[in-house]
């Protein structure tokens, strides 16, 4: 991916040196969770419920600083992430003057271990998230490591896609889309509800499709395989894929992101095409 030459976004917030007061505590799994398990509720599950679920460790038994709260390998990934939160602002700001609306840019938070957000206290192993509260992406540089070598994505566009997929659903936020489906979810018994989150989940792969569909013909960022490594990382983080890793088997009806089948033929549907009306998957007749 060619990003080095990009424009870096003022819309990044580092606090990858704040320690979280001793004592506090932070949402999440703790240690003796696996890892898949914990990436199965990354990149884009409902922080407002995951952050205050009952379960919490105390983030100063689990989390591990340097001096700084940086490395020279965090710096330059910490520069890709601007770059990439950038070329979004660029293309969802040309998106939505298109239609003759005006895109409010999110901010991006840069966090090591744990976290304070606006959806409550969360801890890296949550993975990336967005907060519809504060229109805040989260994300723990550190996670990457784990795409690469937990779930077998490496490669900068696929570190790009994760971003640009939780960027998308704060395109969903400025839509008014989350919000209809949180309040849809309340009406609903816990299958349509997964249904749901599904549809929404697989929104935001496509939206990511979008965006570097309409990058790549401004910016021209693509280079040979990238499209390859984003269709990967999709696969590798399909409800059917992790389930069968964690536990063995694979549960439909508890979906709440979609397969990998499904993740990639959405991120490939917002690519191919570049449109936001092509990612309506509440009316699609197959999802």
């Amino acid at each position: 991916m060619r990003w080095r030459l990009g424009r870096r976004s003022s819309n990044v917030e580092d606090k990858r040196h704040v320690r979280m007061p001793r004592g506090r505590r932070a949402a999440g799994g703790g240690i003796g969770l696996l890892v898949i398990i914990i990436i199965a509720i990354l990149l884009g599950a409902d922080p407002s419920k995951l952050l205050n679920d009952t379960s919490y460790v105390d983030s100063s038994q689990t989390t591990n600083y340097d001096q700084s709260g940086t490395s020279s390998g965090n710096d330059e990934l910490a520069d890709f992430v601007s770059v990439v939160l950038a070329d979004t602002e660029d293309t969802w700001n040309d998106i939505f003057s298109d239609y003759g609306s005006r895109y409010q840019e999110p901010s991006l938070v840069l966090f090591s271990g744990a976290v304070d957000s606006a959806c409550g206290y969360a801890q890296s192993a949550m993975g990336p998230f967005y907060c519809p509260r504060d229109q805040k992406v989260y994300i723990d540089l550190s996670f990457y490591r784990d795409l690469k070598y937990q779930l077998g994505a490496p490669g900068d566009f696929a570190q790009a896609y994760v971003i640009a997929h939780e960027v998308g659903h704060h395109v969903q936020n400025l839509f008014g889309i989350s919000e209809q489906v949180y309040n849809a979810r309340q009406r609903l018994s816990d299958t349509e509800g997964n249904r749901l989150s599904v549809m929404q989940e697989l929104q935001a792969d496509c939206f990511a499709g979008v965006w570097a569909h309409n990058a790549d013909k401004a910016r021209d960022i693509l280079e040979q395989g990238d499209i390859e490594e984003g269709l990967n990382a999709a696969s590798s983080i399909g409800d059917d894929r992790l389930q069968k890793q964690s536990q063995g088997r694979v549960t439909p009806d508890s979906f709440t992101h979609g397969s990998s089948e499904q993740r990639v033929r959405w991120f490939k549907t917002g690519l191919k095409t570049g449109d936001v009306s092509s990612c309506n998957t509440f009316e699609a007749e197959v999802l």
